[in-house]
């Protein structure tokens, strides 16, 4: 079976990364439009920096969970594709191989001029590290009114699934809230997710938990 896994913060809040915001719509005691934004980063870039020197040390000590893990172990009776809202790699290290992520890695880094530009980067981001190209090095990640160039690809992806699971995102953020609205009404759709929002497409099958036992239930549901 051809299945695509859809996923979000929520899965990799059982790993011990924060959610993108908190209850008081801050995300990390700061403002949105200080930390994910090319104008926060024109202003104080010392400032984003640091912030994302933070998520990156966070990625690099938590580990993948039971969900991450269940969605690797798929590949070895199908063909899986990973489309994931997530800067981190835990997906990659539980295993999944086909991977696309659509707001970019926290683990790479990349010219401030060309998106294009990107290299590989697992330690803290100073003022003065260069690109390739000699400019100012940025996290790759998609902030805040910057286009999301892998959203080709995840369109592509679903395009011939037979199946969608969606784990821990609550399909409110565009334009990736926009993956699942157009697939064909047979495909079925699990969404596994502690707090699913309250309108979801005709034919969703709700799994109302946290993804490190959900996954495996959408599995048992699908036949996977």
């Amino acid at each position: 079976m051809n299945v695509v896994a859809l996923t979000g913060a929520g899965i990799s809040a059982e790993s011990g990364l924060k959610t993108f915001r908190d209850s008081d719509g801050l995300w990390e005691n700061h403002r949105v439009e200080d930390v994910a934004t090319p104008q926060a980063f024109r202003r104080n870039p010392a400032l984003v920096l640091e912030f994302y020197n933070q998520r990156r040390r966070a990625v690099l000590a938590a580990q993948p969970n039971e969900g991450h893990c269940e969605i690797a172990r798929w590949e070895a009776r199908h063909r899986v594709t990973v489309v994931t809202q997530n800067i981190d790699d835990l997906h990659e290290r539980a295993g999944s191989t086909n991977v696309i992520h659509l707001h970019g890695s926290i683990l790479e880094g990349r010219s401030s001029t060309d998106p294009d530009l990107v290299v590989p980067w697992t330690g803290d981001m100073r003022i003065g590290d260069r690109a390739p190209d000699g400019t100012q090095i940025r996290p790759n990640v998609v902030w805040f009114g910057e286009p999301v160039p892998r959203m080709e690809l995840a369109f592509r992806a679903l395009e011939g699934c037979q199946a969608l699971v969606i784990v821990g995102t609550s399909l409110q953020v565009y334009p990736a809230a926009l993956l699942a609205s157009d697939l064909p009404p047979e495909i079925p759709v699990v969404l596994v997710d502690p707090n699913p929002p309250a309108h979801l497409r005709q034919g969703v099958r709700v799994i109302p938990e946290r993804a490190s036992t959900g996954v495996r239930k959408a599995a048992e549901l699908l036949g996977l």
